[in-house]
This record gives structure tokens, sequence and C-alpha cells, in this order.
């Protein structure tokens, strides 16, 4: 290659910018790091070490790190959780994959009796430092018992940690915060979103972390993904991308909608929602999942405690519908979408 031709090159590697990278890739790369940064965190689950997973997350770490550190195990949920239990306890930091949401129901009285109150039950003298990785959530055209919003059921058992990214970036941040922190974290991630790309510098990202101090973590802290003036949209998970997507929309009728993405249900983060929601004085929560007894339902509760006095209408609520998930050709009817978001903007007592 000619003097001119390479200088050529670098001027357009240095003007590229990072290369798009999924959301499957940042969980994998996520775990890969810290399994090389911790001899300690082994990754476990049905399926995740030949095939790699369901949706092939744990591709090549058992290439990589060999089947001491990455395992298939049995189709007994409630043993792999109950064994990353003996693990954590003894001072190991196990990865564990529920391949599907609802196929984590058997495992459920293992988290809520044991993994939840463990430190609790020593009295702080056990820690369990352990995260279970849940797919959750539609928009895959899956059915019954693959589509599952569960993250209600963790939110409610005190002693969990429940996180769910909706951006790639987050996606890689909060897993690595999951895996180094010393309480279990239930890591629900949105199945629709797997495939999705962004533009990340996964070496800056890793460097970030690295250098990162406690202070500076994602865990507990919302993100105004979108500014606005006028209203707040509060999501998570896999709603944030229709959320985002009704902000633009109603930006062509003149409304300026902020979209706050909440990252942890818990923690939850308070004061980022409350410093949005006095400012704009009107707010609508999206979910996946049903709206009846749900984390929509707390952050209303939430928000109608603390911001009272700033509100301009009542929260409107948009969720999926209270039945069991709706077969594949009409899972679209049940999932939040642009049109019922729009539509709860408009009920929020607008004074036109």
């Amino acid at each position: 290659m000619s003097t001119v031709a390479e200088a050529a090159a670098a001027r357009a590697a240095a003007t590229a910018g990072p290369e798009p990278v999924t959301f499957a890739k940042a969980l994998t790369t996520a775990m890969a790091d810290a399994m090389r940064a911790d001899d300690g965190v082994i990754v476990f689950g049905e399926d995740v070490a030949k095939l790699g997973g369901v949706f092939r997350i744990t591709d090549g770490l058992m290439a990589e790190f060999g089947d001491q550190r990455c395992f298939d195990t049995p189709l007994a949920e409630s043993g792999i959780v109950g064994m990353a239990l003996g693990m954590a306890m003894n001072g190991m930091r196990p990865v564990v994959e529920m391949q599907f949401d609802a196929f984590a129901y058997p495992a459920f009285e293992q988290i809520a009796s044991h993994v939840a109150k463990m430190h609790n039950r020593t009295r702080g003298r056990v820690t369990l430092p352990m995260v279970i990785r849940v797919p959750y959530a539609g928009g895959i055209g899956g059915v019954e018992h693959h589509c599952d919003s569960s993250e209600a059921y963790y939110a409610h058992t005190p002693g969990l940690k429940v996180f769910t990214p909706s951006s790639v970036a987050d996606a890689y941040r909060l897993l690595r915060e999951a895996i180094a922190s010393d309480d279990p974290v239930v890591f629900m991630e949105p199945k629709k979103l797997y495939w999705s790309k962004d533009a990340v510098d996964l070496e800056a990202l890793r460097r970030d972390f690295d250098g990162a101090e406690a202070a500076e973590r994602a865990e507990g802290r919302a993100a105004v993904v979108r500014p606005g003036t006028d209203a707040t949209i509060i999501a998570y998970g896999p709603a944030v991308p229709p959320a985002l997507a009704a902000a633009e929309a109603a930006s062509a009728v003149g409304r300026s909608v902020e979209v706050v993405d909440l990252r942890t249900i818990v923690p939850f983060d308070d004061e980022t929602v409350c410093e949005s929601v006095r400012k704009t004085g009107r707010v609508v929560v999206v979910a996946e999942a049903q709206g009846f007894a749900s984390v929509a339902s707390e952050i209303t509760a939430r928000v109608q405690e603390r911001c009272f006095h700033s509100l301009a209408a009542p929260v409107r609520r948009v969720t999926g519908f209270d039945i069991p998930f709706p077969p594949p050709k009409f899972e679209h009817w049940h999932l939040p979408g642009v049109d019922r978001i729009l539509d709860a903007l408009d009920e929020l007592q607008w004074e036109d």
C-alpha cells in the first residue's frame, strides 16, 4: 500500500467512529470481561455452553474459559439457582441464565426464600454476589411461557436488586455492575432488543467501568434519554424504544416530551424522576407488563406522593393488558405502542 493510501486509510479509520454493536454482543462482552477480571465469575445454565444459549448471549465463553467456568446444566431451574446460591455463599460470583422469563418460576422459591433473604438472615455475615439473567417480555412472536414480564415479582421481594437495560451501552455497563455487586441481582434482558444496534465503543466502556468510582455507577440512577419541557414519559427496558418514538411523534404537534429510562427498578431513582416531573407537570408511565399491581403502579404512586403539587393532570399509565400473554398474531395489540402512548399524552388535560 502506498503512503498516500495508508494516510487515507488512517484518516478514514479516525473519522469513522465506533462500529455498530448489538445489545447481545454488549452482554456477551460484559460477561467475558468480568470472567477475565475475576476467576470466581462462573457462567452456567441450560444450553449456555456448547450452544451459547438460546439467544447466543453466552456464545464463545466456553471456548475461551473452558467447561469448568461455562457449562450446561440439566433443565432444572430450581437446581440452577440453588447451586448458584451455594457458590455465592462460598465466595464465587455465579451468573446463571433462566433461558426464558416464565421458565424461572420453578426457581422462584429459591429466589424469594433464600437468595433474597440470606444476607439479612445471617445479619450481614454472608453476601450473595450472584446474577440471575432473565430474558423477558414480548416483541419476538413467542408463545405463552416465553414472553412474560415478570419484573414485579422480583421488585416486590426485599433483598433483590432488579436491573433492566434498554440501550447497548447500558447492557454492558449494568451487567458489569451486576456481576461486581455483592448483592443478588435479577438482570432482566428485553429479548426484542437483543438484535438492536448502536455505535458504541466497547473498549471505552470497559475503561470507564474499570476506572469508575462507585458514585459514578449506573445502578440506582435513571437516565434522561430525551430532554423535554411539556410532559414526562417514564419507562424501562423494552418500553423505552416506543416511549422515545412517541416523544418524537409528539414533537410534530409542538409538544416537548422528556423520556426518563429507569435503568434499575431496584434501587429506584426518585431524585431524577421527581426532578423531571416537577419540571414538566405531566406524566405517562409506560411498561409492557400488565398494569394491575405492577411496577408501573408503584412508579405512579411514588410520583403522586412526591410530586402532587407539581402535577397539572393525573398520572396516566400505558401498559400491557391484564391477561395472560396473547398468541403471537395478537401481541401487537397487547404491547404498548406509539399510538397508545400518544393517546395517553393527549389525555393529560392540556389547555389549548
